[in-house]
């Protein structure tokens, strides 16, 4: 099945957002016929030239997807309600549940009505937890301690069941965290604190993060969407290659062109520091370990990362230091 990628027609929801906007462009200079959901409150226009655009209205468990399906072969399913530092609903975890679970089934059950042949499902390595020493790999154990991954979970088994009633091929990848150009959140946070010169008391800090660049995710998507050995499976992806903090924020700096700014504090206090200011869960990301062991999709797919940690770091740094003279 599949393998060529050349005249695929691939659905690509979430097709305007910081994934979907380097996953597109990848997929149409490949020779797929790409179709993008926009919301009803954006303009075509937001979508990468040449992706067919589609409105639909907002994810959840009544969302309407029979235009969307029309004559496609493949979904990328992108679209998600994303985990938030400050969720200010009053139940998170339902209302993840209605969107990234419930909604996930709903697009999976109208594509094999369909006759969509396969879905690849963009998950999260919170479904595995928030830190590891021992590498994550596709066998280890569910442990999600947050409303987004256990909907990001729950989303996954409920596929796995559609699956099998309904022979459609679901293909599922966790990413660690993405980063790259049009990054927000934390990452973009820690990078303008990089640029301005702030010192650091993070130079203590022993742990191992696994990150993926966008660049490297949208490939890896690329490859899920179209390899015959992919259906059925779950991968996790990264860059492969795992860094501390201080290593991360030092690979920062080099590609903005500036010095890094670290100080040795112990952890303790580092710690101490995040719970009094109510930064405890930001705090225990930059101190815990989190790594993964993708190589499950090098020895299926014979997929490898076409981009190197320092060359998404300068991808990313040219990206940010653009915006920044446009909206110093």
């Amino acid at each position: 099945m599949m393998d060529s990628p050349t005249e695929q027609r691939i659905l690509v929801t979430g097709a305007t957002g910081f994934i979907g906007r380097t996953l597109c462009p990848l997929l149409l200079g490949r020779g797929c016929r790409v179709r993008g959901t926009v919301r009803a409150s954006e303009p075509a226009s937001a979508l990468y030239p040449g992706v067919e655009p589609v409105v639909i209205e907002p994810l959840g468990p009544e969302t309407s997807w029979s235009e969307a399906l029309t004559n496609i072969d493949t979904i990328i399913h992108l679209a998600a309600r994303v985990h938030v530092m400050d969720d200010r609903a009053s139940d998170p975890l339902a209302e993840f549940r209605r969107v990234n679970t419930e909604g996930t089934g709903r697009l999976a059950r109208e594509a094999a009505a369909s006759g969509v042949r396969r879905l690849v499902f963009v998950s999260s390595i919170k479904v595995n937890g928030e830190e590891s020493a021992t590498p994550y790999t596709e066998n280890s154990p569910a442990n999600p301690t947050d409303p987004y991954g256990i909907s990001k979970l729950e989303a996954e088994a409920l596929l796995r069941r559609i699956e099998a009633e309904t022979g459609l091929e679901v293909v599922v990848l966790r990413p660690t965290l993405v980063y790259g150009p049009g990054v927000k959140a934390n990452f973009l946070n820690l990078m303008k604190v990089i640029q301005r010169g702030i010192p650091l008391p993070l130079a203590s800090i022993a742990n191992k993060r696994s990150l993926v660049y966008v660049g490297n995710l949208a490939d890896a998507l690329a490859a899920c969407a179209v390899h015959r050995h992919a259906g059925g499976k779950t991968y996790l992806v990264s860059d492969g290659e795992d860094v501390s903090t201080p290593e991360l924020i030092r690979k920062i700096a080099a590609s903005l062109g500036v010095p890094a700014r670290l100080f040795p504090m112990p952890v303790s206090l580092i710690r101490l520091a995040g719970a009094v200011t109510g930064k405890r869960a930001a705090v225990d990301r930059l101190a815990e370990s989190l790594v993964v062991d993708g190589s499950g999709m090098a020895s299926d797919l014979g997929w490898v990362a076409p981009f190197t940690m320092n060359e998404g770091l300068r991808a990313t740094a040219e990206w940010f230091l653009g915006t920044r003279r446009i909206n110093p």
